[in-house]
C-alpha cells in the first residue's frame, strides 16, 4: 500500500478489493505474500473455515497453517461483554506473552470500546506508513493486521485503516508454546 492506494494487479482479487479502498482496506503490498489468498473470505459467527470464519477461527487457521501452532477452539458468544470476558479469562492466553513490537505471526488483540473483543494476526508485508499509530508499530517497520471482521470478512489493515474502521490495538502477543 502506498499512500491511500492499493497496489494490486488486474488479476486475482482486484475486483473484490475495489469497494474497500475508501476504508483503507488493502492487501499486503507483496501480492505473493501468503496472506493475500485469504482476503475477501467471509465472516460467519459459527465459521470454522476454510471458506467462512469468525475472528478466532481465522486466527487458529492461520496459526496452524503458516506457523505450525495448534490452538484450541474458543466459542464466539454474541454478547460483547461475554466475548471480552472470554478473551480476558481463557486459559489459552497464558501461552501468549505481551510484546511491544509485533513480528509476523503475533496475535493482535483489538477493541472498539473499552474491552478487547476481536483478534487478528500481525503480518510483515507492507512498507511503513507515514502516519503510524499504536504501540510498537513504528519500530516494526510497517506491516498490519490480517483479521476476519463481522462487516468485512478477512481483511489486511494497517493502523490507520484499523482506526478508520473503529478498531484500536489493545496489545500484541507472541506465542510462547507449551
Amino acid at each position: 500500500m502506498t499512500g491511500n492506494r492499493c497496489q494490486m494487479s488486474e488479476g486475482n482479487g482486484s475486483r473484490r478489493m475495489d469497494h474497500r479502498l475508501s476504508s483503507g482496506i488493502c492487501p499486503p503490498a507483496s501480492e505473493s505474500h501468503w496472506a493475500t489468498r485469504y482476503i475477501g473470505l467471509p465472516w460467519e459467527a459459527t465459521g470454522e473455515g476454510p471458506d467462512h470464519f469468525n475472528c478466532w477461527a481465522f486466527v487458529r487457521f492461520v496459526q496452524a497453517r503458516h506457523f505450525g501452532r495448534d490452538l484450541p477452539a474458543i466459542p464466539n458468544p454474541e454478547d460483547l461483554l461475554a466475548q471480552a470476558r472470554l478473551f480476558r479469562d481463557h486459559p489459552e492466553r497464558a501461552r501468549w506473552t505481551p510484546v511491544d513490537t509485533p513480528q509476523e505471526g503475533d496475535c493482535v488483540l483489538l477493541r472498539q470500546a473499552r474491552y478487547p473483543v476481536h483478534v487478528g494476526v500481525w503480518v510483515d508485508a507492507d512498507p511503513p506508513s507515514p502516519r503510524v499509530q499504536g504501540p510498537g508499530i513504528r519500530r516494526a517497520g510497517g506491516g498490519g493486521v490480517l483479521h476476519c471482521s463481522r462487516d468485512l470478512g478477512v481483511v489486511f489493515q494497517r493502523s490507520e485503516a484499523l482506526e478508520l474502521n473503529g478498531w484500536q490495538v489493545a496489545g500484541f502477543y507472541r506465542f510462547g508454546g507449551r
